[in-house]
């Protein structure tokens, strides 16, 4: 009876390990199937070249969506954990870097060949400068003013200071966000002395705040907008020209704060709003001297505050633009002693990751270091130079 059941057992292993060799095999034929007509359009060493790179890549590529499913599992884990107050461990991480591909590369004329076939979709227009200022004016009947640079800055810094940044945490975001170059109106992927470039995203300002920043703060502060403008409106020696100019500018932010708060109070939401022209028109807020300087620091002040809450209370300048970076519960959760040492995969999609280049291959304490090192060359470029010089001159002027 034992040797029937033995070799019954070995039968039905025998059957699984052919089964498994099969679908194996087909795995990798349909990895070096190639089309007609791209094959049609190969010679027989590009046939060969292009098999060879398919066979190696799909086993791969299955492992690599192997390792971001368990990121992803792994993060909502943690998120559960967190809502439960219970401690997080290494095992909640994974603790090695993404699989790296070690075969035989894309032939490059298969790959002209291939581009040449099938053309990659356009980009998705990423709406620029003009699209936020024509947004306001067609939404809002609004133009921001123009200002100086230095004046801009000027606000800025006394903006900061006014909610309790220092001047190297601004500078040091200053200097990671513009490459220590930025003006005000600059926008991510546009070179802020060239002008030339096309935009990589929405970010705007000192900042770079996205437009669903932009939606976010008014929805949430937008009230006290409203009654800064005014107050400056009733100040002592303002001309009433000028207090005319502020009081409409205070109410076309009421209208703005209106269209904020016409969705949800959710990230998804605002981000959606901010790719509409209402949302857009919103972003324009970041150009008007009298509101961009203190929508940008106080995006900047609700990180710290963030961190107060979970007892930090003091933050580096390559701290807070970690969270800044990361979003401010995930950059704290870097800095945790665990946390410094895990893969920053951990802490990124992996759409994000592929983006951001400063974050790839480092664990939190490595991504940490090399903030502060960008910002450290960065901080010796003309447009921070000013700005740290606009400090010190607040500073003579406050002693």
């Amino acid at each position: 009876m034992a040797g029937w059941r033995l070799r019954a057992f070995r039968a039905c292993a025998g059957a699984l390990l052919f089964a498994l060799a099969l679908a194996g095999a087909s795995l990798a034929a349909a990895a070096q199937r190639i089309p007609d007509d791209l094959a049609a359009r190969l010679n027989e060493r590009q046939i060969a070249a292009y098999r060879a790179y398919l066979a190696a890549r799909a086993p791969f590529d299955r492992r690599l969506d192997a390792y971001w499913a368990e990121v992803d599992t792994l993060r909502e884990g943690r998120r559960r954990k967190r809502a439960g107050g219970v401690p997080l461990a290494v095992a909640d991480y994974v603790s090695e870097h993404p699989p790296q591909y070690e075969g035989p590369p894309m032939p490059a004329d298969v790959a002209k060949i291939i581009a040449d076939l099938r053309p990659p979709k356009p980009d998705t227009e990423i709406a620029g400068l003009h699209d936020f200022l024509a947004a306001a004016k067609s939404e809002y009947g609004y133009v921001p003013a123009a200002v100086a640079e230095r004046e801009f800055k000027r606000r800025y810094a006394l903006e900061a200071l006014r909610v309790g940044l220092s001047k190297a945490q601004v500078i040091d975001v200053y200097s990671l966000e513009t490459g220590g170059r930025g003006v005000y109106d600059m926008q991510a992927g546009i070179d802020p002395e060239t002008r030339k470039g096309r935009p990589i995203s929405t970010a705007l300002g000192y900042a770079q705040l996205l437009a669903g920043n932009s939606v976010n703060e008014v929805a949430k502060h937008g009230g006290t907008f409203i009654n800064r403008l005014e107050d400056m409106a009733r100040a002592r020696g303002v001309s009433p020209g000028r207090a005319a100019y502020l009081k409409r500018k205070a109410a076309t932010v009421r209208k703005m704060v209106r269209a904020a708060k016409s969705v949800p109070y959710q990230w998804g939401r605002h981000v959606a709003l901010g790719n509409t022209p209402r949302g857009q028109g919103i972003h324009a807020l970041n150009l008007d001297p009298d509101i961009g300087p203190w929508l940008q620091v106080i995006k900047l002040r609700g990180v710290l505050d963030h961190g107060l809450q979970a007892g930090r209370t003091s933050l580096s300048g390559p701290e807070l633009e970690l969270m800044n970076l990361a979003g401010p519960g995930t950059g704290l959760e870097m800095m945790t002693p665990i946390g410094r040492r895990m893969p920053t995969t951990n802490f990124f999609t992996r759409a994000a990751y592929g983006r951001n280049t400063i974050v790839r291959e480092k664990n939190g304490a490595e991504l940490l270091a090399a903030l502060e090192q960008r910002m450290r060359i960065n901080e010796k470029r003309a447009g921070a130079v000013e700005f740290a010089r606009i400090f010190d001159e607040i500073a003579r002027e406050r002693r």
